[in-house]
């Protein structure tokens, strides 16, 4: 003998020969006949057919809009529907068919395979999108940071997408991974900017993406946002934190770890802890274990953390540790890096930063000149390049040169206010926060 239907539902589809996408064509014609709310009309889906035939929803969770229709369609009450046929006590059980179980087996496992098939996405479209996040990390240190935002913009969009018209669990974890690429790229941008509190929010996105992709490379770049963060607006004991928790993520190669543990040493510097600060500057400098991880490696780019970007953060350590000897050669190290890049492949910020950083350990040896002619580099950087982490060093270097000695000198007055007048002219959407660090006694 045949198995009773699941469902009342089952059985009147079954009768009517009534498929799953049939079924969805007749629901949404009789939603705009008994609704008629236009685009806010109920709606259901092949899979969602499947659910209701199979008895797996509970009646009462279907909305008053839906249950309406679905009594329009057959005619009776929605929860008899959703619950098995009832079976008169004198009717004879059914006779066992089996071409009926075998052809209504065959439909359902087709319908349902359609279904899992239109809920995808085709490679080809997740090969671009992969592409278009690598392109933007790889393109991010020449790009104006508010372009890389709307273009990290666009890019959200079209990932958000496209999560939502795919089921299949490897289209999804792609998805997951490339959403959170995106969103760190987007707080790279809003810190460039000068947007802490966003930046931090964007980051603790990244993060949660990470997390539900289980892409610790990713988890650790976030951590290291946040902690940069922390260190801009006034709070170093928080960076030393962030920074650490980031070092204990899996699966980590040698380019994460290096860019985290000058994150750190900076940290340490600005608490004016001087041992630590040299002894994780120096642990930087030597994490050469051959170890590679798919973000920081596998895209690169602004996930990277390239030779010059690591001197530079050297050379700002060595300053908050006063020693003016190693920020100059630090410096002067990462100018020379930058140098043999081509001209657009040059990054802003590793430059205005170099060059701000020497001028400074200039300015601690009384160099004013040495410091004019080293901040050269820096008049040549467009206002809507003008990053954060440039402008806070220009800006310590303006506070510097108020100090009363300065005063009635021209050299260190037309430098001052050259300086000045570089900060003033800055994209105003790089100006929108000012950074603890500007407190600092250089």
């Amino acid at each position: 003998m045949t198995e009773q239907p699941e469902t009342l539902l089952k059985l009147l589809c079954e009768k009517r020969n009534l498929s799953a996408p049939d079924f969805v064509e007749l629901f949404d014609r009789t939603a705009d006949e008994v609704v008629g709310k236009g685009v806010n009309n109920p709606t259901c889906s092949e899979r969602t057919v499947f659910r209701w035939r199979a008895g797996r929803t509970r009646p009462e969770s279907l909305s008053a809009d839906t249950r309406r229709v679905l009594q329009a369609m057959f005619g009776c009450d929605v929860a008899a529907l959703l619950t098995p046929p009832p079976l008169a006590e004198d009717s004879p059980a059914p006779a066992f068919n089996l071409e009926h179980e075998i052809n209504m087996t065959a439909r359902d496992a087709q319908d349902d395979a359609s279904a899992t098939a239109a809920a995808s996405v085709s490679d080809t479209s997740l090969d671009q999108l992969t592409d278009d996040v690598a392109s933007l990390a790889h393109a991010y240190a020449s790009l104006p940071p508010i372009e890389a935002f709307r273009r990290g913009r666009v890019l959200q969009e079209e990932l958000h997408s496209q999560r939502d018209r795919t089921q299949i669990p490897a289209q999804q974890q792609r998805l997951l991974e490339l959403t959170g690429q995106t969103m760190a790229l987007l707080a790279a941008a809003a810190f460039d900017l000068g947007s802490f509190t966003n930046a931090r929010r964007l980051a603790r996105a990244a993060d949660l993406y990470g997390e539900s992709a289980r892409f610790e490379p990713l988890r650790a770049y976030a951590d290291g946002i946040l902690a940069y963060v922390a260190y801009f607006t006034g709070m170093p004991a928080e960076a030393v934190s962030k920074a650490r928790r980031a070092q204990t993520y899996g699966g980590l190669g040698d380019i994460a770890r290096r860019r985290l543990l000058a994150i750190e040493a900076r940290a340490h510097g600005y608490l004016g802890d001087t041992d630590s600060a040299r002894h994780t500057l120096r642990l930087s400098m030597e994490a050469d274990s051959g170890t590679r991880d798919d973000l920081h490696d596998g895209v690169g780019g602004e996930f990277g953390f390239s030779a010059e970007r690591l001197a530079m953060s050297s050379s700002s350590t060595a300053l908050l540790i006063h020693d003016g000897d190693q920020a100059e050669q630090s410096a002067r190290r990462a100018l020379e890096l930058i140098s043999r890049k081509p001209q657009a492949g040059r990054s802003a910020h590793v430059l205005g930063g170099a060059a701000a950083d020497l001028a400074m350990a200039r300015l601690l040896s009384d160099d004013i000149e040495g410091a004019a002619d080293a901040l050269t580099p820096l008049w040549s950087i467009p206002g809507d390049q003008r990053v954060t982490g440039v402008l806070v060093r220009t800006g310590q270097i303006q506070q510097f040169l108020t100090q009363p000695a300065y005063r009635t000198s021209t050299l260190p007055r037309e430098l001052r206010d050259r300086v000045e007048d570089f900060t003033r002219t800055a994209s105003a959407h790089q100006l929108s926060t000012r950074s603890a660090l500007l407190q600092l006694e250089a």
